[in-house]
């Protein structure tokens, strides 16, 4: 343990910043320092009397200028800190919250500093002579295991047709919503079933091709690093011997099946509420927009991914999802050529995976002889997760392909890890500010490649971006939860877990580093 007697008897537990904040003296009319003949001469209508003065005394928020992870660092974890004042040196002190006393001295160099080494649980701050102290955070075992399954429980939080009880969501408990028959936008005529599935935005709206997506990345999560994804979460399906995660991807599935035309086999676009005339949210009536083939083509992949994985809990629903992922795709295909769009690749390669069938292969094998295939790698969504469930085939697949795409996975990621290492904050996108998208796919990208060839590099740099989007940023906030001292609220935005996608790919990146 470190000590420092003159340091804890200046702090012993007042926490001030120093921050540099220049305050205002007001004082008389001569001021401080000049006599009344130095100052500037107001004609006599200009003058304002003391009750015509407006004054304000609300000081600006004050952000500390040492940064951490608000949340905290698990005990073996690298643990980095970040100074945003410029050109800082020398020794800073890690100094525990309820005493005040220094339990580490470390050296600030290049804008950051490091306490690997203190592995002592606790909730702690920083503090440097200088610039004053951080906020505080904790160092504990399995820091971020609440934090993982706060997030994953986003999705039973956002469950539309299903009543949440207080035992489940807690404050966020309601009756039922959207349980009435919807109306197709355009047949108003036909009613159809489509409750369920997951709310995307505060408008309750509900995206078939974005909860493909999601689905997509949760399942791919899971299939990463399924370790981490219990059954015990706290939704009603826990205990039932399944993953919870997968039984929540299961309530998406379903609903999904519903937005599948029965005639066409194409995915309606969305279930949209229609609260135009001031009707209450959960009660107002709902309209489904038109078969979009984008929409289908989307569920075709999620689709055939959840047949392949549920397969093991479940075997006549995978096939039931199954046989819709293909029905979407012969419908797809009915419309439009595979090689013009990049998504039929991503459910080639997976209807390809979970059947073995050649004509999904020969789509494949369309878009690998594509001059520009390598550049997509990077680019394309589509194309990235194509690719990546190609190397996951277990089924005759072309050994040099595998290579190739290989080469790309590396490459893409040693660039990430470039450009991390040559931010002030360590990861790729520091100027982010409540939206992380490139961020977040850089940092599923790096998880995927650490699950094929582990690299303890790789594990650093997502702990890193995980510190970062929890306050180790410019601006101080955690962007993830909302009980620190500086959270997103400050921000006014809804938070990383607050959107649907980024809450799938931030529990993508967690999963691998808890």
């Amino acid at each position: 343990m470190h000590s420092n007697l003159s340091l804890f008897i200046k702090k012993n537990k007042n926490r001030i910043w120093a921050l540099g904040l220049t305050i205002p003296i007001i004082g008389s009319a001569a001021g401080c320092g000049a006599s009344s003949a130095e100052l500037p001469q107001e004609s006599p209508e200009k003058i304002l009397s003391s009750e015509e003065v407006k004054l304000s005394y609300e000081a600006p928020t004050q952000i500390p200028r040492i940064l951490i992870d608000q949340v905290g660092y698990d005990i073996d974890s690298e643990k980095a800190v970040v100074f945003s004042e410029e050109g800082l040196s020398g020794n800073f002190y890690v100094c525990e919250l309820e005493t005040g006393i220094p339990v580490y001295t470390g050296t600030i160099l290049k804008g950051q500093g490091h306490f690997t080494d203190l592995k002592e649980e606790g909730s702690y701050y920083i503090y440097t002579d200088e610039v004053g102290e951080s906020y505080s955070f904790s160092i504990k075992e399995d820091i971020y295991g609440e934090v993982f399954n706060r997030a994953c429980k986003k999705y039973y939080i956002n469950r539309c047709g299903l009543a949440l009880s207080e035992n489940y969501a807690g404050e966020n408990a309601h009756s039922a919503c959207h349980t009435t028959m919807a109306k197709l936008q355009e047949d108003p005529d036909t009613q159809i079933d489509v409750s369920g599935g997951w709310h995307m935005d505060e408008q309750a709206r509900r995206d078939t091709k974005l909860g493909s997506r999601i689905a997509e990345n949760l399942l791919l999560a899971y299939e990463m690093n399924p370790d981490p994804f219990s059954d015990e979460s706290g939704i009603p399906e826990s205990g039932n011997g399944i993953p919870d995660i997968l039984d929540e991807v299961r309530y998406e599935v379903e609903w999904l099946l519903k937005m599948q035309d029965a005639k066409t086999g194409g995915e309606y676009g969305a279930a949209v509420t229609d609260s135009t005339n001031g009707a209450d949210l959960f009660a107002a009536p709902v309209f489904v927009t038109p078969t979009d083939l984008e929409a289908t083509v989307s569920f075709a992949a999620a689709a055939a991914r959840f047949s392949y994985i549920y397969q093991q809990y479940d075997a006549e629903f995978a096939t039931t999802c199954l046989k819709a992922a293909d029905r979407a795709w012969t419908c797809y295909l009915n419309n439009q050529k595979p090689i013009e769009n990049t998504a039929s690749f991503e459910a080639a390669a997976q209807l390809y995976r979970a059947t073995g069938a050649e004509n999904y292969h020969q789509v494949l094998e369309q878009f690998f002889e594509k001059s520009d295939f390598d550049s997509l790698f990077d680019t394309d969504e589509n194309i990235f997760m194509g690719g990546v469930t190609y190397l996951s085939i277990n089924k005759a697949v072309d050994v040099e392909r595998c290579t190739a795409l290989m080469k790309l996975l590396m490459k893409r990621s040693e660039q990430i890890a470039s450009d991390a290492s040559k931010s002030p904050y360590l990861v790729t996108d520091a100027e982010s500010s409540g939206r992380f998208d490139r961020m977040l796919d850089d940092m599923r990208c790096l998880t995927i490649t650490d699950h094929i060839i582990y690299n303890h590099e790789y594990t650093t740099i997502i702990e890193n971006h995980a510190h970062f989007l929890m306050g180790m940023n410019p601006d101080a906030i955690n962007f993830i939860s909302d009980d620190t001292e500086r959270t997103y609220e400050t921000a006014g935005t809804t938070g990383v877990l607050g959107d649907p996608e980024s809450d799938a790919l931030f529990i993508f990146m967690l999963s691998v580093i808890i």
